[in-house]
């Protein structure tokens, strides 16, 4: 794309480069709360696959508490990492710097949400003991994904301004 448009004169244009599509909302210093939450709809969508599958089988396994969580808290940053892996891997980075990318783009986000959606879990009396036929198990846990969404995306906001978190992965696509 030939940027030679938006320097025609000395003083440097921002509003031109917020017109990208697919940048608005994403320069640092300037980020949208769409663009925010946009990421973190990407980070919750892996964290809550991860999240439920992990509570599945180890409520299925008849695992304790702490097992279930550890393992559900595992697989929620091996699914949040790897929606943000297999988008960069597409986009032409080799795996390393796919690992890279997909580390500096989504640790802090995720770490985020675990800590408050799994706080929720953990402080709503008789949410860990729930089985999965219980709508408290359900509730809590749903619930728990929307209080980390609402506390997610303004982090995730002022990382993005920073250059930081899920800005990184904007350079590559």
């Amino acid at each position: 794309m030939d940027h030679s448009a938006h320097h025609t004169s000395t003083a440097h244009d921002h509003t031109a480069h917020e017109a990208h599509a697919g940048h608005a909302g994403h320069q640092v210093g300037r980020v949208t709360w769409g663009a925010a939450a946009k990421a973190t709809l990407h980070c919750l969508t892996g964290c809550a696959i991860g999240e439920i599958l992990g509570m599945v089988i180890g409520t299925a396994l008849m695992w304790g508490n702490v097992q279930t969580m550890v393992l559900a808290i595992t697989l929620a940053f091996i699914f949040g990492y790897s929606f943000t892996l297999f988008a960069v891997r597409k986009a032409g980075l080799d795996f390393k710097t796919a690992i890279k990318v997909a580390l500096a783009a989504d640790t802090v986000s995720i770490a985020v949400m675990e800590l408050v959606d799994n706080g929720i879990i953990a402080l709503t009396p008789g949410a860990m003991d729930a089985h999965l036929s219980d709508a408290l198990f359900w509730t809590a846990l749903l619930g728990g994904f929307a209080v980390a969404f609402v506390i997610t995306t303004p982090v995730n906001k002022w990382m993005i301004s920073r250059g930081k978190g899920h800005a990184v992965v904007h350079a590559y696509h």
